[in-house]
């Protein structure tokens, strides 16, 4: 009996939630630790802004923080209807009207295009370090590893955001198109509550229940989550070649005239709204720990699907604006009021359902993206380690999967789609930006390897790409009829990406797969990143500013010190084994902070 009862008592305590699981490091074992720490808080940051992970401790230790390994078991197949169902969805079957009619005219293909090239560049990025660091933490790993701590910690946060917006605002559009199916106006199944602020009152309870259910097929199984994505992914494309197809037999090319309305302004402002119709790739990346062969799958499932996307949105627009004058689309709905213009009111139903399957692959895909993320930054220990956690028998992370989403059917419970989409380009260009800046510096940077000269090379050439990107993109928002700002900026981002070439010699050649033409794509990258950046609303930055405010409260309160204290235990477990301590961290660690965060690298070796 005693027995029986010690187990029963261990089985319930093993499945309760404790102050040890979101809090377990020493500095939050006491209010005395606790005030010990934040003492020491500008310490510990120098400390972790100059320390870099090591590729062996984001595929080893790590990983190790979940408990149980991720099953294996993804093909390129698998991974290019992942990335094609994660893509085509609310943004082209929404925001295609909105901005073909006030932002860009007919000449929208052309943003599709600005917008598509954008993320074909990231896309050779994310794949060159997908392949290299396969692991579930995405982006997150890979700017840990080159860029340190403290930019990862940053890019985390917005990272989260963008799967947390892009998902509300799927979950959202899915409402309005389910109303349209049931022949119902768009707005019919959404609650106005006149009490609440405006773009914060239209409640949205389908939306929830729609993520309710995508979070139960995430957390079953990722393969069963991969063969449904496949199958729905597959009707999809046949709806979207019955809207080309039948589009195209209304045709008049009149409509195609005027072009270009509003100009060439208009093309790169609607360029960074529609960035968010390709939003959702990154997620493929995540799933790197999951697939069999990563070194060949990876490549032929990330850039394979973003080539069948862009081509079809390209195609899907220009039937959109043949089918009908650019002025008369419409904003909420316009492939299928554009049928019910040319006589087949019949085919808007055929659209409907075909934008509900797009938009529940994206949830699906989004789901299974962004609990991997959380996942691997709560193994760093940055968010409370109770998120890693992977359950046995379904070897899916269950607690970061039903977070991710209940967080997601909050906001699309409130929040209107075009709050959405602005905010979730930014933190999308922002974080595709940094993985280009990632990339150089894995190429032209090694510890110990590099000399300190050619460092500080990479560090001005690197510096003068982005600053010279800012400008350009400043002067862009800030001068809608001057070019001489841009006979100056850039020639020094040319200039800057030739002397990167030239003068500075790479340390690294990759072991499997690689971006080509290096520096030159990831530099372009940069740019046109940037460049998109500077086309969206200043309301948009004001609310990207307050999240990046409340990200660095959090991290100097917690996750600073969190993170330290899991790089010190690691340290010292190795100082234990008799791993000496040139082997844990490659340059100088100060002293002071006794920080020796595992198998950690300084961002900037000392000289």
């Amino acid at each position: 009996m005693g027995d029986a009862g010690g187990g029963t008592m261990r089985r319930r305590r093993a499945c309760s939630c404790s102050k040890g699981d979101f809090l377990p490091e020493e500095s939050f074992r006491s209010w005395g630790n606790y005030w010990g720490a934040l003492k020491e808080t500008p310490a510990r940051l120098r400390d972790r802004v100059l320390s870099r992970s090591l590729e062996t401790t984001e595929l080893h230790e790590v990983k190790a923080q979940s408990g149980h390994e991720m099953k294996r078991t993804l093909t390129w197949w698998d991974l290019m209807w992942f990335g094609i169902g994660a893509v085509i969805g609310a943004g082209i079957f929404v925001l295609t009207g909105q901005e073909t009619r006030e932002g860009a005219g007919p000449a929208v293909v052309l943003s599709y295009v600005v917008s598509g090239v954008s993320a074909m560049l990231s896309v050779f990025c994310y794949t060159e370090f997908a392949v290299e660091i396969p692991v579930a933490g995405g982006s997150f790993a890979y700017l840990r590893v080159e860029l340190g701590d403290f930019v990862a910690f940053i890019a985390a946060g917005n990272i989260l955001l963008e799967y947390v917006i892009g998902g509300a605002a799927v979950a959202r559009s899915w409402t309005s198109y389910f109303a349209t199916l049931l022949n119902h106006d768009p707005s019919d199944f959404v609650i106005t509550v006149h009490s609440l602020a405006k773009n914060y009152n239209e409640l949205d309870p389908i939306a929830v229940g729609v993520c309710c259910i995508i979070c139960a097929f995430a957390v079953l199984s990722t393969k069963g989550s991969s063969r449904l994505n496949y199958i729905a992914s597959i009707v999809h494309i046949l709806v979207i070649i019955f809207i080309i197809v039948a589009g195209l037999t209304k045709a008049n090319a009149n409509n195609y005239t005027p072009f270009a309305p509003f100009g060439a302004r208009g093309v790169f402002k609607a360029s960074a709204v529609l960035f968010f119709a390709y939003v959702g790739f990154d997620a493929v990346s995540t799933m790197a720990e999951e697939t069999k062969n990563p070194a060949r799958d990876i490549p032929i499932g990330l850039v394979g699907s973003m080539v069948v996307v862009t081509v079809a949105y390209c195609v899907l627009v220009i039937t959109l604006c043949l089918m009908q004058p650019y002025d008369q689309i419409d904003v909420d709905a316009p492939f299928s009021l554009a049928f019910k213009a040319v006589g087949m009111d019949w085919a808007k139903y055929v659209v409907a359902f075909g934008a509900l399957k797009g938009m529940t692959t994206v949830l699906l895909v989004g789901a299974v993206g962004q609990a991997r993320y959380l996942t691997h930054i709560a193994r760093t220990h940055m968010m409370p380690p109770w998120f890693a956690k992977v359950n046995e028998k379904t070897g899916t992370p269950v607690n970061a999967t039903v977070t991710m989403l209940a967080a997601t059917a909050v906001i699309a419970f409130f929040t209107k789609l075009n709050i959405l989409s602005n905010l979730l380009s930014i933190s999308t260009l922002f974080i595709f930006m940094l993985v280009a800046v990632a990339l150089l510096v894995r190429r032209y940077y090694v510890s110990g390897v590099t000399k300190p000269a050619d460092r500080n090379k990479l560090i001005i050439c690197i510096s003068l790409i982005v600053g010279s990107s800012i400008a350009t993109a400043a002067y862009w928002g800030l001068s809608e009829h001057g070019w001489i700002g841009y006979v100056i900026t850039v020639p020094i981002w040319f200039l800057a990406t030739v002397a990167l070439r030239v003068f500075v010699p790479h340390a690294r050649d990759p072991k499997l797969w690689g971006v080509p033409l290096v520096p030159w794509l990831p530099s372009a990258s940069i740019a046109i990143n940037i460049f998109l950046l500077g086309s969206i609303d200043r309301a948009s930055f004001e609310r990207f500013g307050l999240w990046t405010a409340l990200l660095l409260l959090y991290y100097f309160f917690f996750g600073l010190h969190a993170s330290y204290d899991t790089a010190k235990e690691s340290a010292e477990t190795r100082a234990k084994a008799g791993v000496k301590w040139k082997n844990v961290e490659e340059g100088h660690v100060s002293s002071t902070t006794h920080a020796g965060p595992g198998s950690e690298a300084p961002a900037i070796p000392s000289t």
